[in-house]
């Protein structure tokens, strides 16, 4: 083996420190842990064991509790600053139970016991290696969850589709400049979230994010909101008021529903956008604004065009960035992740413990068209949520217009015929089955809820067909 492999061999090695008075023990462990694969260094006390920390990184340090100069807990109370992650194994063959804890409580990892077999020094740095193991494991679990959420999330939108990871990305980039977006989408697809993401993801972050609705405002009030007027302006203006434009100065405007402002307004707005300023109703004077713009419509603006309904010129200067945002149908791949993402919200605002839907009740969930988007899932999993008396979201939690039969009273329908045996096994089956789903089909818990034994749930598992 050549000198350049064995050092890469040494490298991988683990470093040590014992920390010990006796010269006999430092020479036993030193060996024996040599032996073992360790990369070992000695310190005769507390105090020297310092000086060498202060030069090397350790991977674990031996250290005894009783030493002249500084003893163990001393030691590990001085160097805080400079143990790094070293894991810490006290020995002692003074101490007590009382020592241990104290040793523990101050950051030490395991105490041994001297006199000690040399099996139980190698034991207890199998055991640290193992817990050092399982916390970089954690470590790098977490990072990963933490990596695939932010891949799966823009603002407080949540997806994973390949369609939407794409508007993910291109709204990221938006957000780095203050150009104008105009955003394309049916109802409930989420535009003003975008909007928002775009908002708070960029450099106007903390400047005021106001949104409008130009479809759910009459035409004659529409521009004193966007525009604000001069005191006299017209009858009822008593003062001066400023737009939603002027409140807007330094952050963003979000016009949803664009298509549905009148014609008079866009040539106004068409103005703002070139010019960079706006004049109150009234004023004579126009004031420069630094507002970023983002538009919606649920309309086809390009028809809206056509028949002189909507400015061609204005369309060009919105549509710099378009985004358009795909229905809930088209990417029933997401339907899962934002019943988990709703079910999270809604367990918090309503106090509920709600963990998972059941299978059918997704199926169905996949099946339906979601005319309303993901307003109309968000809303139906509420309302699930909700009705639900158990952990689990059940078919008919949801509401019928997805296809779901729901309960009835009625008993010619919840039992077939007149037979009382008949019956009471079709109750049982159901309260059985009702049980091991509360459960996630743990059987002991299940015989606890339906209060019975354990062994007499076995059997009627088994006689009633039950697939758990």
């Amino acid at each position: 083996m050549d000198h350049e492999h064995i050092t890469q061999l040494g490298s991988l090695k683990k470093r040590l420190l014992i920390i010990d008075d006796e010269k006999n023990m430092r020479h036993m462990l030193s060996s024996l842990l040599e032996k073992s694969g360790y990369r070992v260094d000695t310190a005769s006390d507390g105090y020297e064991g310092l000086q060498v920390i202060e030069q090397k990184k350790y991977d674990y340090i031996i250290c005894d509790l009783k030493m002249p100069r500084m003893g163990g807990l001393e030691f590990i109370k001085s160097s805080r600053k400079s143990i790094g992650d070293a894991t810490l194994i006290m020995m002692s063959a003074y101490g007590n139970i009382d020592t241990a804890i104290e040793a523990m409580k101050l950051g030490a990892y395991d105490y041994i016991s001297k006199p000690f077999k040399t099996d139980e020094v190698l034991l207890t740095l199998k055991k640290a290696e193992e817990r050092e193991r399982l916390k970089n494991e954690n470590i790098h679990l977490k990072k990963r969850i933490q990596k695939i959420e932010e891949n799966y999330n823009f603002g407080n939108m949540v997806a994973k589709s390949k369609a939407m990871q794409s508007i993910f990305q291109l709204a990221n980039k938006a957000a780095q400049y203050n150009t104008t977006v105009l955003i394309f989408g049916e109802s409930g697809t989420g535009k003003e979230l975008i909007a928002k993401g775009i908002h708070f993801t960029g450099k106007r972050s903390k400047m005021p994010f106001i949104a409008i609705n130009c479809g759910g405002i009459p035409e004659n009030l529409l521009e004193s909101e966007l525009f604000g007027y001069k005191k006299g302006a017209f009858t009822g203006a008593d003062r001066d008021k400023k737009g939603l434009f002027e409140d807007a100065d330094h952050g963003t405007i979000f016009l949803d529903e664009i298509g549905e402002m009148p014609p008079f307004l866009q040539v106004k707005l068409l103005r703002a956008l070139q010019e960079r300023e706006i004049r109150p109703i009234g004023g004579s004077k126009t004031k420069r604004i630094d507002v970023r713009v983002i538009a919606a419509t649920a309309k086809n603006l390009g028809d809206e065009i056509k028949t002189g309904i909507f400015r061609e010129d204005l369309f060009y200067r919105l549509n710099v960035l378009p985004i358009e945002l795909p229905p809930l149908r088209e990417r029933p791949e997401d339907i899962p992740l934002l019943c988990q993402h709703f079910i999270k919200r809604y367990n918090n605002k309503l106090k509920k413990e709600i963990n998972r839907i059941a299978s059918d009740s997704m199926s169905l969930l996949l099946k339906h068209q979601w005319p309303g988007n993901v307003r109309e899932l968000e809303n139906a999993v509420e309302r699930a949520v909700i009705l639900s008396e158990t952990t689990v979201l059940l078919p008919e939690n949801f509401p019928p217009d997805l296809g779901i039969q729901t309960k009835t009273d009625k008993m010619d329908e919840v039992f077939e015929g007149f037979s009382l045996k008949s019956a009471q096994k079709q109750l049982e089956k159901k309260l059985i089955e009702k049980a091991l789903m509360e459960t996630g089909g743990n059987r002991t818990h299940a015989a606890r809820l339906l209060e019975i034994s354990h062994p007499s749930l076995l059997s009627k598992i088994k006689s009633y067909n039950i697939v758990i």
